[in-house]
Protein backbone atom coordinates (compact mmCIF):
# COMPACT_ATOMS: atom_id res chain seq x y z
CA UNK A 1 0.00 0.00 0.00
CA UNK A 2 1.07 3.30 -0.95
CA UNK A 3 1.90 6.27 1.65
CA UNK A 4 0.33 9.06 1.86
CA UNK A 5 0.25 12.40 3.98
CA UNK A 6 -2.31 12.75 6.68
CA UNK A 7 -2.95 15.37 9.14
CA UNK A 8 -4.43 15.20 12.15
CA UNK A 9 -8.14 16.23 11.71
CA UNK A 10 -9.62 15.77 15.37
CA UNK A 11 -9.43 18.55 18.57
CA UNK A 12 -7.94 16.93 21.89
CA UNK A 13 -10.62 15.81 24.00
CA UNK A 14 -10.19 17.33 27.70
CA UNK A 15 -10.91 20.08 29.94
CA UNK A 16 -9.24 21.87 33.17
CA UNK A 17 -9.93 19.51 35.22
CA UNK A 18 -8.39 16.20 33.29
CA UNK A 19 -5.86 14.14 34.88
CA UNK A 20 -4.85 11.37 32.46
CA UNK A 21 -4.21 11.14 28.76
CA UNK A 22 -4.55 8.78 27.22
CA UNK A 23 -2.82 8.97 23.41
CA UNK A 24 -3.07 7.00 19.92
CA UNK A 25 -0.95 7.25 16.97
CA UNK A 26 -2.89 9.14 14.74
CA UNK A 27 -6.70 8.76 13.52
CA UNK A 28 -7.29 5.52 11.62
CA UNK A 29 -9.22 6.43 7.92
CA UNK A 30 -12.42 5.07 9.77
CA UNK A 31 -11.93 7.91 13.02
CA UNK A 32 -10.92 10.73 10.37
CA UNK A 33 -14.22 9.87 8.62
CA UNK A 34 -16.24 9.67 11.60
CA UNK A 35 -14.33 12.83 13.05
CA UNK A 36 -13.42 11.14 16.12
CA UNK A 37 -10.77 9.17 18.25
CA UNK A 38 -11.25 4.88 17.91
CA UNK A 39 -14.04 5.20 15.10
CA UNK A 40 -13.96 1.91 13.88
CA UNK A 41 -16.65 -0.03 14.89
CA UNK A 42 -13.81 -3.18 15.49
CA UNK A 43 -11.99 -1.55 17.60
CA UNK A 44 -12.57 -2.37 21.31
CA UNK A 45 -11.03 0.71 22.93
CA UNK A 46 -14.36 1.98 23.80
CA UNK A 47 -15.62 -1.42 25.27
CA UNK A 48 -12.51 -1.58 27.40
CA UNK A 49 -12.28 1.76 28.66
CA UNK A 50 -16.24 1.67 29.63
CA UNK A 51 -15.50 -1.41 31.41
CA UNK A 52 -12.30 -0.07 33.01
CA UNK A 53 -14.22 2.66 34.59
CA UNK A 54 -17.74 0.69 35.32
CA UNK A 55 -19.97 2.32 33.01
CA UNK A 56 -22.08 1.36 29.96
CA UNK A 57 -20.34 1.11 26.23
CA UNK A 58 -20.81 4.53 25.22
CA UNK A 59 -22.31 5.02 21.09
CA UNK A 60 -22.38 8.56 20.21
CA UNK A 61 -19.71 10.93 19.89
CA UNK A 62 -21.43 12.75 22.87
CA UNK A 63 -21.71 9.97 25.04
CA UNK A 64 -17.78 9.22 24.51
CA UNK A 65 -16.72 12.64 25.52
CA UNK A 66 -18.62 12.72 28.58
CA UNK A 67 -17.67 9.40 29.68
CA UNK A 68 -14.14 10.66 29.26
CA UNK A 69 -14.76 14.42 30.89
CA UNK A 70 -16.77 12.94 33.66
CA UNK A 71 -13.95 10.23 34.56
CA UNK A 72 -10.97 13.36 34.11
CA UNK A 73 -9.81 11.33 31.60
CA UNK A 74 -8.27 13.34 27.97
CA UNK A 75 -7.39 11.91 24.23
CA UNK A 76 -5.37 12.85 21.73
CA UNK A 77 -2.65 11.27 19.52
CA UNK A 78 1.24 11.62 19.70
CA UNK A 79 1.13 12.75 15.86
CA UNK A 80 0.02 15.58 13.82
CA UNK A 81 1.42 14.84 10.54
CA UNK A 82 2.56 11.76 9.20
CA UNK A 83 2.86 9.56 6.09
CA UNK A 84 0.93 6.42 6.66
CA UNK A 85 0.03 3.06 4.49
CA UNK A 86 -3.77 3.04 5.68
CA UNK A 87 -4.15 2.63 9.23
CA UNK A 88 -0.48 0.67 9.45
CA UNK A 89 1.17 2.00 12.53
CA UNK A 90 4.11 -0.19 11.47
CA UNK A 91 4.59 2.54 8.22
CA UNK A 92 4.64 5.51 9.47
CA UNK A 93 7.35 7.64 8.37
CA UNK A 94 7.85 11.85 9.26
CA UNK A 95 6.14 12.22 12.10
CA UNK A 96 5.12 15.69 13.53
CA UNK A 97 4.40 15.71 16.81
CA UNK A 98 1.21 17.35 18.39
CA UNK A 99 1.86 20.12 21.10
CA UNK A 100 1.05 17.84 23.90
CA UNK A 101 3.34 20.46 26.07
CA UNK A 102 0.28 22.82 25.66
CA UNK A 103 -2.49 20.21 26.64
CA UNK A 104 -0.13 19.40 29.96
CA UNK A 105 0.07 23.66 31.00
CA UNK A 106 -3.80 23.48 30.24
CA UNK A 107 -4.89 20.76 32.54
CA UNK A 108 -3.95 18.55 35.52
CA UNK A 109 -2.60 15.87 33.60
CA UNK A 110 0.04 13.94 35.49
CA UNK A 111 -0.13 10.11 33.83
CA UNK A 112 -0.06 9.26 30.45
CA UNK A 113 -0.37 6.31 28.83
CA UNK A 114 -0.12 5.29 25.11
CA UNK A 115 -2.87 2.88 23.27
CA UNK A 116 -0.23 1.11 21.24
CA UNK A 117 3.40 0.59 20.71
CA UNK A 118 4.10 2.94 17.76
CA UNK A 119 2.48 6.02 19.77
CA UNK A 120 4.70 5.04 22.91
CA UNK A 121 7.56 5.25 20.72
CA UNK A 122 7.47 8.61 19.07
CA UNK A 123 6.26 10.27 22.26
CA UNK A 124 9.29 9.26 23.77
CA UNK A 125 11.88 9.83 20.72
CA UNK A 126 9.76 13.55 20.03
CA UNK A 127 7.78 14.31 22.83
CA UNK A 128 9.26 13.35 25.97
CA UNK A 129 12.22 15.35 25.76
CA UNK A 130 10.22 18.66 25.90
CA UNK A 131 7.71 17.41 28.46
CA UNK A 132 9.90 15.33 30.91
CA UNK A 133 6.48 13.27 31.52
CA UNK A 134 7.11 9.66 31.04
CA UNK A 135 4.37 7.48 29.25
CA UNK A 136 3.15 3.91 29.96
CA UNK A 137 2.52 1.67 27.05
CA UNK A 138 -1.03 -0.22 27.15
CA UNK A 139 -1.21 -2.71 24.17
CA UNK A 140 -3.18 -1.82 21.25
CA UNK A 141 -6.93 -2.03 21.00
CA UNK A 142 -7.14 -2.31 17.53
CA UNK A 143 -8.70 -5.93 16.12
CA UNK A 144 -5.51 -6.64 14.45
CA UNK A 145 -4.35 -7.06 17.96
CA UNK A 146 -6.22 -10.38 18.36
CA UNK A 147 -3.74 -12.00 20.69
CA UNK A 148 -5.31 -9.40 23.25
CA UNK A 149 -8.76 -10.75 24.22
CA UNK A 150 -11.01 -8.49 25.50
CA UNK A 151 -10.73 -9.68 28.95
CA UNK A 152 -6.76 -9.03 28.92
CA UNK A 153 -7.08 -5.46 27.62
CA UNK A 154 -9.48 -4.46 30.58
CA UNK A 155 -7.13 -5.76 32.87
CA UNK A 156 -4.62 -4.23 31.60
CA UNK A 157 -6.11 -1.37 31.06
CA UNK A 158 -6.91 -0.70 34.78
CA UNK A 159 -3.55 0.78 35.57
CA UNK A 160 -5.11 4.00 34.96
CA UNK A 161 -7.80 4.74 37.55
Amino acid sequence: MKLQTVVHNIPPLYDSSSRVLLLGSIPSPKSREVGFFYGHPQNRFWRVLAAVLGEDTPQTIEQKRTLCLSHHIALWDTIAQCDIAGASDTSIKNAVPNDIGRLLRETEITRIFATGGKSAQLYRKLVEPQTHVPITQLPSTSPANAAWSLERLIDAYRVIL
